[in-house]
């Protein structure tokens, strides 16, 4: 439970006549959803706001505290507020960076259904909007010795600003010249424990008593950068990623034989016959895995390592015959501390002008959300700005901003 700004409650207490109003005052705004109201809003000084989430039952006349998942907005000086299709709340922060403005909490997605359901009790989830789309990841597993880390390597070599790996989260200590962020992101337990349990982890594992996982942010992080991830893991972390909430592509590599399998292995020579004989297990388990647990919408046979690689570019869109879909920009968009917002279908009119006129005859950007992708506990892709110099252009737009 918790306490409510004593104008929020006097107006929610009165009730609503449709679940699309809005109430804001100073610091804190109010979104009616329902019999819900989703108080956004926290403590504040002179300078910055820090955005903190309250729910009002109207029904109950009662304010709960939600989990709040999602890398959380940082403080800023104000924002406004406008609900979206019942499931989300759009927010944009004034006087903020200009890739860090746009910011969605999701209040009834598909995403936030689940975790409520997992968790047994009110949930919201924060996710930041992003310009543009990511291509999806590319998730690659096969057992030891079958080559997949060569044909990584291969990919990473032609196409060095095209792809790129997102840095693992572990609880062990660093070692020798290892750097926090650079080899991994070193994490006491108890803070990866926590994450993993508000669902901001693809998957993890357990390993000597050590947790190893690949967090959604890593993962979104290296989209942020215009590359498309790879994802090197086992079939245990491939399933893992396949039920959530990550749009991935799975591709699974094979040996042509375990006996070429095991020729390989040994010709490493830096592993005991007992070490050897362990893995020849355990590949021979994870192909079964492989090729009957439908995790894996491809499978590639590493018997030419030249026919495979071709393969396998073929499948990612690299052999000059795929189409790549616009890249995320993290240039944002410039937006002044005073503005007002309305909504009209799928497009958010974001008047830049003085806010107390109507949309008026300049200062005009359209926010179009119609090719929305993606969302909490990671981005939320496909935002695209337009100017209009007046309201009766139809929202058609031009000028593209770019």
């Amino acid at each position: 439970m918790g306490e409510a700004p004593a104008f929020i409650v006097d107006d929610l207490q009165e009730g609503f006549p449709n679940g699309f109003d809005l109430k804001s005052k100073g610091s804190a705004t109010a979104t009616v959803i329902g019999n819900k109201a989703y108080l956004i809003g926290g403590a504040d000084d002179e300078s910055t706001l820090s955005i903190g989430v309250q729910i009002f039952d109207q029904t109950r006349g009662e304010l709960t505290n939600p989990i709040v998942l999602g890398t959380k907005p940082k403080p800023c000086k104000g924002h406004s507020t406008l609900l979206l299709n019942e499931d989300r709340i759009l927010i944009i922060k004034r006087d903020s960076t200009p890739d860090d403005c746009i910011w969605f909490l999701e209040v009834d997605t598909q995403y936030v259904r689940e975790q409520r359901k997992i968790l047994g009790t009110e949930v919201v989830a924060w996710s930041k909007g992003v310009r543009g789309y990511a291509e999806k990841p590319v998730v690659i597993s096969g057992p030891s010795g079958v080559g997949k880390g060569t044909l990584i390597s291969m990919l990473m070599k032609e196409f060095p600003s095209m792809f790129g790996f997102s840095v693992s989260h572990t609880t062990r200590a660093p070692r020798g010249m290892e750097k926090d962020g650079v080899h991994y992101h070193f994490a006491e337990r108890s803070a990866m424990e926590k994450d993993i349990e508000d669902g901001k982890f693809l998957e993890f594992a357990s390993v000597h008593g050590n947790l190893y996982g690949t967090s959604v942010e890593a993962v979104e992080v290296v989209a942020d950068a215009g590359k498309r991830c790879i994802l090197d893991i086992d079939v245990q972390g491939a399933r893992s990623v396949k039920a959530s909430s990550l749009e991935a592509i799975f591709i699974f590599v094979c040996p042509p034989s375990m006996e070429e399998l095991e020729k390989r292995l040994r010709a490493r020579g830096t592993e005991t016959e007992e070490q050897v004989l362990k893995r020849l297990r355990n590949a021979q388990a994870e192909i079964e895995q492989g090729k009957s647990s439908g995790i894996f919408e491809h499978i590639l046979y590493n018997d030419n390592l030249e026919e495979c690689y071709e393969s396998l570019k073929k499948l990612l869109g690299l052999d000059g015959n795929g189409t790549a879909c616009p890249k995320s920009s993290t240039k944002g968009i410039d937006l002044p501390m005073d503005l007002s917002i309305s909504k009209i279908d799928h497009k958010v009119i974001i008047n830049c002008g003085n806010p107390e006129l109507k949309p008026a005859s300049k200062n005009l950007i359209v926010m179009d959300l119609s090719s929305l992708k993606g969302g909490a506990p990671g981005r939320t892709r496909g935002l695209d700005f337009y100017a209009i110099d007046s309201f009766s252009d139809g929202l058609n737009g031009f000028n593209q901003l770019n």
